[in-house]
């Protein structure tokens, strides 16, 4: 039996579970499950892997995709550069040995394979919402697409991020790609929305939420009130949960 799952802190709504369960079930996998493994802290990554001699591989969410970083053997240089983890494979010589731990980041394969098919020449300048480990795998892809961008954050740490404050509606009009990569809407708190000036957001944008519960969070139907195109995180999950298991089966 080979055992995959998922480590983070809260996993209650975990979209991979039910993901890769209905996958094995699909495609006739019997020799495989899913499980969730909530941990209270990235450190007890090590004594999970080494309980569990079936572990092959993990998926890696908030908050221990940076935390991750230094138990881990090896990292790809993809991952290395962002500074943010989101896979991890699992290699086994014998059940004695010490077992080998190296990090991946599919976010970024999810993210630019979904967002690819929408872009436009106007889409030039985006805004990224949020500075956290999901955004630092958007700006790597935006970096590699040549898009320029600003990240947004609610406490800026150096000189070219901007604060929610600094954000007007000439900005807004200059950005037409807009990339939410904060929690701000996600179940349950699905009135909320990231505080920017949405009256500026028209036909010319492209607004993308990483979030994908719910389907059309606060800020993604306000966009779409204003005639911009709108696109949600399942596909870029789906994206990377495929690009994790073609990985932990190299």
């Amino acid at each position: 039996m080979k055992t995959f799952g998922l480590i983070g802190n809260p996993l209650e709504h975990s979209f991979s579970k039910k993901y890769f369960t209905e996958k094995f079930k699909k495609d006739g996998i019997k020799d495989c499950s899913y499980e969730l493994f909530p941990l209270e802290d990235a450190s007890e990554l090590i004594e999970l892997v080494q309980a569990d001699k079936t572990l092959c591989g993990l998926n890696v969410t908030v908050p221990f995709k940076r935390d991750v970083l230094e138990l881990l053997d090896e990292t790809e240089e993809e991952a290395k550069t962002i500074g943010a983890v989101n896979t991890i494979k699992i290699q086994r010589n014998t059940d004695n040995d010490k077992p080998r731990l190296i990090g991946y980041n599919t976010d970024v394969h999810g993210f630019k394979t979904s967002l690819l098919p929408l872009l436009k020449k106007k889409h030039s300048n985006a805004l990224v919402l949020g500075t956290g480990g999901s955004s630092k795998a958007v700006s790597y892809a935006l970096n590699t697409l040549g898009i320029s961008f600003l990240q947004v954050s609610r406490e800026p740490k150096n000189d070219e991020d901007l604060s929610y404050q600094e954000l007007n509606e000439e900005l807004i009009k200059q950005h037409t790609l807009i990339i939410n990569c904060t929690p701000i809407g996600m179940f349950p708190d699905i009135n909320l929305c990231p505080d920017i000036p949405l009256n500026s957001v028209g036909p010319e944008h492209l607004v993308y939420d990483l979030i994908y519960n719910p389907a059309e969070t606060a800020l993604l139907k306000r966009c779409k009130g204003n005639g911009a195109q709108i696109k949600n995180g399942m596909e870029m999950l789906e994206l990377q949960a495929e690009k994790s298991w073609e990985i932990w089966n190299l």
